[in-house]
């Protein structure tokens, strides 16, 4: 959480919609079966989760 809060807000956006697609991906290759090793996608879920949280505590502080 630490290196989270210390990216830009430009950069913080990056890493969200990397892992968005990153999740997309692993979404789409387990549906036809060629991810072998689908554990990776909960890692992905909990990053974009922390990445948002990150997000949304800077929007707090912004309004005050």
């Amino acid at each position: 959480m630490k290196e989270l809060r210390r990216l830009s807000d430009a950069e913080l956006a990056d890493q969200l919609r990397g892992a968005r697609e990153e999740l997309f991906d692993a979404k789409f290759k387990f549906a036809t079966r060629q991810l072998k090793n689908y554990r990776g996608m909960r890692a992905t879920r909990q990053k974009i989760a922390r990445l948002l949280t990150v997000s949304r505590e800077r929007e707090r502080e912004a309004r005050g």
